[in-house]
């Protein structure tokens, strides 16, 4: 009769399991702790599933989170935006794993989406020339507590990674998003990007990221940067063939950003909040 395996020998099993992958790979004592989190403990299988997701929804800087060895391999060369600042361009040289802080689509003005997202909070959108006036969904009803993840009691039983169609509506509403997948052909996107060391850096859209979106992007969502991404006077260049969405959020980080993105958006193009003068002049920035 075969002996129970320990948190420790499930721990090296799972470390062994997601060094084959692209997912961050964490430390065996976080894993430990994982494992010996139920008792029995769950399929081999099971385990792995609940330790993706819960390393995609995970801010990568968590101290103590990631492996030091696979930590120093995969973050951004040091002090990338100053090395690059004089060179006209580079390539990464290696597979970086990021997160997403911030994403804004440069491709359409400022003001149009303040109005737009103010028109969303009173549930009006238009339709031709006419304003549709929808009811307003109350406040913690489930349309505005969307996870990315799965029920505590039912994460050993997921078999797969998160779903990002469960994430496509958070900060938006279906009409928004809509909007936002309409124009998603056309759309150039600026991001700010955290590798797991905590250093930051912008990167543009090269050529477009279908996966890539306001409405669609969460905040946190960690992306792989393959060696070949181009660096151009410190901005990463992104384009479809260097970039795989990994998925994930961080809750936390999300929500805050769609809090506050609204008066993020007025400060930039220098408009007061609920200031509806000047209009005109907002429009072209």
């Amino acid at each position: 009769m075969s002996q129970p395996q320990t948190p420790l020998s499930i721990a090296q099993q799972l470390h062994t399991s997601l060094s084959q992958t692209q997912t961050p790979l964490p430390t065996l004592t976080w894993l430990q702790t994982l494992a010996s989190s139920r008792n029995p403990p769950p399929s081999l299988s099971s385990l792995l599933a609940t330790a993706r997701m819960r390393l995609l929804n995970s801010d990568l800087t968590t101290p103590n989170l990631l492996d030091a060895r696979w930590k120093a391999q995969h973050s951004l060369p040091a002090n990338l935006a100053q090395g690059y600042i004089d060179k006209r361009e580079g390539r990464l040289g290696r597979e970086v794993v990021v997160q997403v802080v911030d994403i804004e689509d440069v491709s359409r003005p400022r003001w149009e989406q303040v109005e737009e997202l103010e028109a969303e909070a009173r549930g009006e959108y238009t339709k031709g020339r006419e304003v549709v006036r929808l009811p307003l969904t109350p406040p913690g009803t489930e349309e505005d507590d969307v996870d990315t993840g799965v029920a505590e009691d039912d994460e050993f039983e997921s078999q797969g990674p998160p779903s990002r169609g469960a994430v496509a509506t958070n900060g938006t509403t279906g009409t928004a998003q809509q909007k936002s997948q309409k124009s998603d052909k056309n759309s150039t996107h600026k991001l700010v990007l955290q590798d797991c060391s905590g250093q930051k850096v912008y990167a543009l859209e090269l050529k477009r990221v279908p996966q890539l979106g306001v409405g669609r992007t969460p905040i946190g969502e960690k992306i792989l940067l393959k060696a070949t991404t181009l660096v151009a006077r410190g901005v990463v260049l992104l384009e479809p063939a260097n970039v795989v969405i990994l998925g994930g959020k961080v809750d936390a980080w999300h929500r805050a950003w769609c809090e506050t993105r609204v008066r993020r958006l007025r400060e930039a193009v220098g408009a007061p909040p609920g200031d509806e003068r000047g209009r005109r002049g907002y429009r072209d920035l």
